[in-house]
């Protein structure tokens, strides 16, 4: 096992036991559920800069077309994020049928069934022997109509690419839970509650992956091997942080606490 991969590994397993251990009892952080303290170490390992006081000039001349880069502080999202709280979406939008994708590569598969019964039934944290076709998540396909009361209140990151047109996507997902390696267009994805880690690679760096494994299986068995000059640019993004990844990077993402978390595709 190289240098350094071990904790990161134990970090992702032990966040998903203790979430585990607690079932759906003791829950906080919302209402949401925490997977666990990780180690201080390991959350502070970050290759992906994080800025507070970036102008869009020097987005657009360091980031944009670059790499990624996590943002903090250039919007208020505290009415969007109360309103986010696990009580307050089952008692505004527990009825309304949701459409979940399963957690792999191309999510081709889709299942509809009411919010509140993803939440009570489905949304408990990731089995390590299940695949990502077996896994349904609630990520995107989401009724901005239906749901309009609460997306009204999103105040999206300020800087935009020309002759892109914004489109948001929403999901409330399990801990260990996430998806496998893919790439599309640009975009930003903010967390209202838990903490995501990110995996990022460039467009020439094709990452060794399975489309129907979850992440979990991929730090579990392709991490550890991997050279320290073959690792991701990886990062844990926080409640109230909100990470950019340029156009056609690879990325895949873990949750390591019951993540709500919305993204805005520059498409």
């Amino acid at each position: 096992m190289a240098p350094g991969t071990r904790p990161f590994l134990l970090l992702a397993l032990c966040a998903l036991a203790a979430a585990a251990r607690r079932g759906s009892g003791e829950a906080d952080d919302g209402g949401w559920q925490r997977g666990g303290r990780a180690a201080a170490e390991e959350e502070e390992r970050c290759t992906v800069e994080r800025r507070t006081d970036l102008s869009y000039g020097e987005f657009v001349q360091r980031y944009a077309f670059l790499r990624p880069v996590i943002l903090r502080g250039l919007t208020d999202n505290s009415r969007f994020r109360a309103l986010c709280s696990r009580e307050r979406l089952l008692a505004s939008f527990g009825n309304s049928v949701v459409r979940l994708s399963t957690a792999n590569t191309y999510s081709y598969r889709k299942v509809d069934l009411p919010f509140q019964d993803y939440v009570e039934q489905l949304l408990r944290p990731q089995d390590p022997s299940a695949l990502g076709n077996d896994t349904l998540y609630f990520f995107g396909d989401n009724n901005f109509t239906e749901w309009a009361a609460l997306f009204r209140h999103y105040s999206p990151p300020p800087f935009g690419l020309l002759g892109t047109t914004p489109a948001y996507s929403f999901g409330v997902a399990g801990a260990g839970s996430g998806v496998p390696f893919h790439w599309h267009g640009p975009g930003y994805s903010e967390v209202i509650y838990g903490r995501k880690r990110w995996l990022l690679y460039p467009p020439e760096r094709t990452p060794e992956f399975h489309p129907n494994k979850t992440t979990l299986a991929w730090l579990r068995d392709i991490y550890p091997a991997l050279a320290p000059s073959a690792r991701p640019l990886e990062c844990t993004v926080r409640a109230g942080e909100v990470l950019y990844f340029p156009d056609h990077w690879w990325h895949a993402t873990l949750n390591l606490d019951t993540s709500v978390f919305i993204s805005t595709f520059l498409g």
